[in-house]
């Protein structure tokens, strides 16, 4: 019998937890809803969900599924129906051509970069990635022992993207994530760009992570996947989301593409996460991915137009904006008119125009100084939000 202690000692969770942060956005949102409970009125320009409501052609799929009682255990890595659209939509869009064995259905796009970070890194394995960056990928970065090397997007629009990667490459460089279009600033990367990339991976032996969720909000240039690029589909791995292009932000359902021995890997991580998407909400993903209508074309002409309406707003109130080549952010420069700190500018825009924003350092040091403002509103809430500013 093990002797008892002389006080009391309260367990605590495992060390390898403290290396998650929480997303400083939820509690932005945490905040909003609380001022609108208390009946403050808030214009909302912080959040990243679509403003559309989810296809009827999507939510009738998953209707019929559920009155035919698709309700059991599907396959792990998805059903038929579901793969069988993800192959021809990314032979068709993407120009990457698979079998099922090189797909897999996961849980959003969070589940699927989540385990592609598992799959690739080992403790002490460095990733590089584009600064100011989407603020999870830094933790899933750490939680899989990994170490960020941040390249300014700064610099990248000004030089050679290869003659940026190369310095920050060491022994210990295991991934390059590629994030285009991009949260939160609404940068693309170029072909020429995303060849430079493939290279430098090919020639170090690299893995590239290939997140792709606004692959269909992108304004002027074709979108361009790394991995249909030459070499590139057996060291790459592309993770989709239905969030974006489909507003299916709730339905918590993507899809991620790679050659084994990353597929491997990334099934078996899925089998001891989730176990498998919900079988009713495959079916309304199949759906989606199978459909060849107009509601893409026209969803990127309301993002277009919402876009260009803030962008020239933001610049009349007098402050510094460059129109997005993707995504459904404008990453606002405002050290002119609100300081350096994008915390304090955040709260004196929310106490002086009811604006909510979310402070660029949030997305990592580069992005101090800068709020970003979504888009995907209403336009009435732009309007509105234009008409404060003036007056700011």
């Amino acid at each position: 019998m093990l002797p008892l202690l002389n006080e009391t000692i309260t367990p605590l969770p495992a060390a390898r937890t403290g290396l998650l942060g929480f997303s400083d956005i939820v509690r932005i949102r945490n905040r909003v809803l609380a001022l609108r409970q208390q009946g403050t009125p808030v214009l909302q320009l912080e959040g990243g969900e679509p403003f559309a409501p989810t296809p009827e052609f999507v939510k009738d799929a998953m209707k019929r599924a559920l009155d035919a009682n698709q309700t059991r255990y599907a396959p792990s890595s998805g059903i038929p129906q579901l793969l069988d659209a993800i192959r021809d939509k990314l032979a068709e869009r993407n120009r990457i051509a698979v079998s099922h064995e090189q797909l897999i259905a996961v849980a959003g796009g969070m589940h699927g970069l989540f385990c592609a970070f598992q799959a690739t890194l080992d403790p002490g394995d460095e990733t590089i990635f584009f600064s100011p960056f989407w603020t999870p990928i830094r933790d899933l970065v750490h939680f899989s022992g990994g170490v960020p090397v941040f390249v300014p997007w700064s610099e990248l629009r000004e030089g050679n993207l290869a003659e940026m990667l190369e310095p920050r490459i060491t022994p210990r460089t295991r991934v390059i994530y590629v994030n285009s279009p991009a949260n939160p600033t609404g940068d693309a990367l170029t072909g020429e760009q995303l060849r430079a990339i493939a290279q430098v991976a090919i020639a170090r032996n690299l893995v590239v992570i290939a997140d792709e969720a606004y692959e269909d909000i992108i304004y002027d240039e074709p979108h361009v996947s790394i991995a249909s690029l030459p070499d590139m589909a057996s060291r790459t791995i592309t993770v989709f989301t239905l969030s974006k292009s489909y507003s299916m932000t709730g339905w918590r359902v993507g899809y991620v593409v790679a050659d084994n021995p990353f597929m491997d890997v990334i099934r078996k991580l899925v089998l001891n996460s989730v176990n498998g998407v919900s079988t009713p909400t495959q079916h309304g993903a199949a759906a989606a991915v199978a459909d060849r209508s107009d509601h893409l074309r026209q969803m990127l002409s309301e993002y277009r137009m919402r876009r260009d309406l803030l962008v020239d707003g933001v610049s009349r109130a007098g402050f510094d904006a460059v129109a997005p080549a993707g995504a459904f952010y404008l990453f606002v420069d405002v050290r002119s008119r609100l300081g350096n700190d994008s915390w304090a500018a955040m709260n004196q825009l929310l106490e002086l125009t009811g604006i909510a924003t979310v402070p660029g350092v949030v997305f990592g040091q580069e992005g101090e100084g800068h709020l970003r403002m979504s888009f995907s509103t209403p336009i009435e809430t732009l309007e509105r939000a234009i008409d404060a500013l003036q007056k700011l």
